[in-house]
């Protein structure tokens, strides 16, 4: 059995290294993938810990597992919310914590400029909440008008309720004694553009000042080597005087 973890805000491959070195958990699809290659057809188990992030890289994750040869079982262990229950959707099997829950909602974006701009960005919107419905719509069964009215609302399932919506296939333990139940709060650490924008430059020129420091030791390097063979030179000529 295989082990793929869907742990932190679900991030953009490009993005993926500013969370790191701000560390913040974070996954990205080329993470996952990584995973899943190193599965070699293994029966996959996938835990998922994970307030959302991108929608299209969560979506991008969902289409990765659901390519999966292999079988895959999704195990809601904490949270999984927006973009991370979208790919919890893509097992075979869904199964969630007694402890755990399940959040569904709308995409949201950042957008600017006149009343054109933000009808056109709102029509963009409703379309890709009918996109990633989808993947709701196909695990559950229910109709499109009940998933979006649920998404619309910003709902959130306990395990039963989540059961009972057919959203997940199974409850762990529910043959065990409960565990006790605990509250947590959902916050997905999502960064600002301008933040990941102003960390990438600083990145660039820490890189290029690495990239600059073998060239100036080489230059350092040259100068008293410049030196000892004038010495060596002038020492070989009194010699031989």
């Amino acid at each position: 059995m295989a082990k793929v973890n869907i742990k932190g805000v679900i991030v953009s491959n490009d993005v993926y290294e500013i969370y790191e070195w701000f560390g913040i958990e974070a996954v990205c699809p080329n993470k996952v993938m990584e995973q899943i290659e190193s599965a070699n057809g293994e029966p996959l188990e996938v835990d998922i810990n994970s307030g959302g992030g991108d929608v299209y890289a969560g979506s991008e994750i969902y289409t990765a597992l659901k390519e999966y040869k292999g079988d895959v079982t999704t195990r809601i262990v904490g949270l999984a919310a927006s973009a991370a229950s979208v790919a919890a959707m893509a097992g075979k099997k869904v199964v969630i914590s007694p402890t755990a829950q399940m959040m569904i909602h709308n995409v949201s974006s950042w957008s600017h400029g006149d009343y054109r701009e933000h009808r056109h960005e709102s029509g963009v919107l409703e379309n890709y909440n009918k996109s990633i419905a989808n993947a709701y719509i196909l695990k559950s069964g229910m109709q499109q008008d009940e998933v979006l009215a649920l998404m619309d609302d910003e709902t959130w399932f306990t395990a039963q309720q989540a059961l009972e919506k057919g959203l997940v296939d199974e409850i762990m333990f529910e043959n065990n004694s409960s565990p006790k139940l605990v509250a947590s709060a959902y916050n997905a650490q999502i960064l600002p553009p301008a933040v990941i924008d102003k960390v990438r430059n600083e990145l660039m020129k820490d890189r290029q000042s690495k990239s600059e420091q073998p060239q100036e030791i080489e230059r350092t390097a040259k100068v008293p080597l410049s030196l000892l063979q004038k010495k060596l030179s002038l020492q070989g000529r009194m010699m031989d005087q």
